[in-house]
C-alpha cells in the first residue's frame, strides 16, 4: 500500500515539473503565428488596389496608350452583350436540335409502328386467306368424296341391275335352250325308230320283187328323208336365228361391261369372235343340203350315246378345235389385262356357237364339245403352256387323244 502511494506521488511530480515548460511552448507557438499574420497585413497594405494601381497606369501610360484604352473601353460592353446572345443562340440551336431528333425519332418510332401493323394485318390476311383455301379444299374435297360415293353407288347400282338382267336373261336362254334339247331329242328318237322300221320293212322283202322293191323303198327313204331333213333344218336354222339375236343383245351388254372394267384385250377378243360369228351368218345362208349318208357315227355325251352321220361327226370334232382355239385367245387376252382365270366368264364361252352350220347337229350339242375345248384352251393360253394342244401352221389345236378322249367316237358297221 505504501508503493502505491509513493507511485501516485512520484507521476504528480513529473506532471507539475513538465508543465510550465509545455506552456512556454505554447505562448510561443502563438506569438510566431500573431507575427506571420501582421506581416501579411502589412504587405497587402503596402500593395495597391486595383483601382489604385489602374489609376497609377492612366498616370504614367502615354498618349497613344491611353487613346488606344479609350478606343477599346466601349467594344467591352457590346462584347459582354454578345456573349449571352450567343450562349442564348446555341441554347436555342440545342433546344431545335433536340426537339428535330425527338420529332425524328418520333416519326421514326411512328414508321415503324406503321410497318408492325402492317405486317400484323398481312399476317392475318395471309392467315385468314390460307384459313379460307383450307376450308375451300375441304369442302371441294368433301364434295369430290360425296361424288365419288354417289357414282359407286351408281355404279353399284347399275352392276346389280345389269346381273340382274344378265342372269334373267341366260335363264331364258336356258329354258329355250332346254326345250329346244327335248324337242330335239323327241325328233331324233322317232327318227331312229322310223329309220329302224324300214330296215326292218326292207329285210323282209321277198323273192324276185325284191331288187324292185328294194329300189323303191331306197327313192321313198331317201325322199322322206330328205323332206324330214329339210323339215328339221328349217326348224334349226329358225331357233339358231332367234337365239342369234339374243345373243346380240347379250354381246352389247358384255362390250359395255369390259370397257367399264378396262379390259382392252379381252374387249378386242370379243370383237373379233363377234365378227366371226356374223361371216358364220353368211356363210349358213348360201350352204345347201348334201346327203352325207346314215348315221353311222356314235358319240358319247353325259353317260349316254347319241348317233350321227359322217358330216356331224365332222363337225363336233370341229367344235371342240374351234372351242380350244378360241378359248386358248381368251385365257391370253385375260392375262394380258390382268384378270383373274375365269373361262365362264369369257363371251365365247358362254355363246360356243362359232363354225356352227345348223345342219345334223343340234346347238346344244355343239356347244357342249365347243365349251369342252374351250375350257382347256383357255387353260393353256392363261398359264402359256401346252398341256391340252399345240401350236402348228399359225394356229393352236388340240392334240387328237385329247379331242378322241372327248368325243368318243365310234364307226358303226
Amino acid at each position: 500500500m505504501n508503493g502505491s502511494f509513493l507511485k501516485q506521488v512520484a507521476v504528480s511530480a513529473t506532471i507539475l515539473v513538465a508543465l510550465p515548460g509545455v506552456t512556454g511552448l505554447v505562448n510561443a507557438q502563438g506569438r510566431r503565428g500573431r507575427g506571420e499574420e501582421n506581416q501579411a497585413q502589412r504587405e497587402q497594405r503596402a500593395r495597391p488596389s486595383p483601382r489604385e494601381a489602374g489609376r497609377e497606369e492612366r498616370q504614367t501610360a502615354t498618349p497613344s496608350q491611353q487613346a488606344q484604352r479609350r478606343s477599346e473601353q466601349p467594344v467591352q460592353p457590346q462584347q459582354r452583350r454578345q456573349v449571352p446572345q450567343r450562349d442564348s443562340q446555341e441554347r436555342q440551336q440545342r433546344w431545335e436540335q433536340q426537339r428535330q431528333q425527338q420529332q425524328q425519332d418520333s416519326q421514326q418510332r411512328q414508321q415503324r409502328w406503321e410497318q408492325q401493323r402492317q405486317r400484323d394485318q398481312q399476317s392475318q390476311e395471309q392467315r385468314r386467306n390460307v384459313e379460307r383455301q383450307n376450308q375451300e379444299r375441304q369442302r371441294s374435297e368433301q364434295q369430290r368424296q360425296e361424288q365419288i360415293r354417289q357414282s359407286q353407288e351408281r355404279e353399284q347400282r347399275w352392276q346389280q341391275q345389269r346381273q340382274e338382267q344378265v342372269r334373267q336373261s341366260q335363264e331364258r336362254a336356258q329354258r329355250s335352250q332346254q326345250q329346244t334339247n327335248r324337242d330335239s331329242e323327241q325328233r331324233r328318237r322317232l327318227e331312229q325308230q322310223q329309220d329302224a322300221s324300214r330296215r326292218q320293212q326292207w329285210e323282209r322283202g321277198q323273192g324276185g320283187g325284191r331288187a324292185g322293191a328294194d329300189r323303191v323303198d331306197r327313192d321313198r327313204d331317201s325322199n322322206w328323208r330328205q323332206r324330214n331333213w329339210q323339215q328339221e333344218q328349217q326348224q334349226r336354222v329358225a331357233n339358231y336365228r332367234q337365239d342369234w339375236q339374243r345373243r346380240q343383245n347379250f354381246a352389247g351388254q358384255r362390250q359395255r361391261l369390259l370397257e367399264q372394267q378396262r379390259r382392252r384385250y379381252q374387249l378386242r377378243y370379243q370383237q373379233r369372235y363377234l365378227e366371226q360369228l356374223r361371216r358364220d351368218q353368211l356363210r349358213l345362208q348360201q350352204w345347201r343340203y348334201s346327203d352325207y349318208g346314215p348315221y353311222n357315227y356314235r358319240y358319247r355325251r353325259g353317260g349316254s350315246y347319241y348317233e350321227t352321220n359322217r358330216y356331224g361327226a365332222e363337225m363336233l370334232r370341229r367344235a371342240v378345235n374351234d372351242g380350244y382355239r378360241e378359248g386358248f385367245q381368251a385365257g391370253q387376252a385375260d392375262r394380258e389385262d390382268g384378270w383373274g382365270s375365269n373361262p365362264q366368264d369369257a363371251y365365247g364361252y358362254q355363246d360356243a356357237s362359232y363354225g356352227y352350220d345348223g345342219y345334223y347337229v343340234d346347238l346344244n350339242e355343239y356347244q357342249y364339245y365347243f365349251r369342252e375345248g374351250f375350257r382347256r384352251g383357255y387353260e393353256d393360253g392363261y398359264y402359256s403352256r401346252s398341256q391340252y394342244g399345240s401350236y402348228s401352221n399359225g394356229g393352236n389345236s388340240i392334240l387328237g387323244a385329247i379331242l378322241e378322249g372327248i368325243l368318243g367316237l365310234q364307226l358303226l358297221d
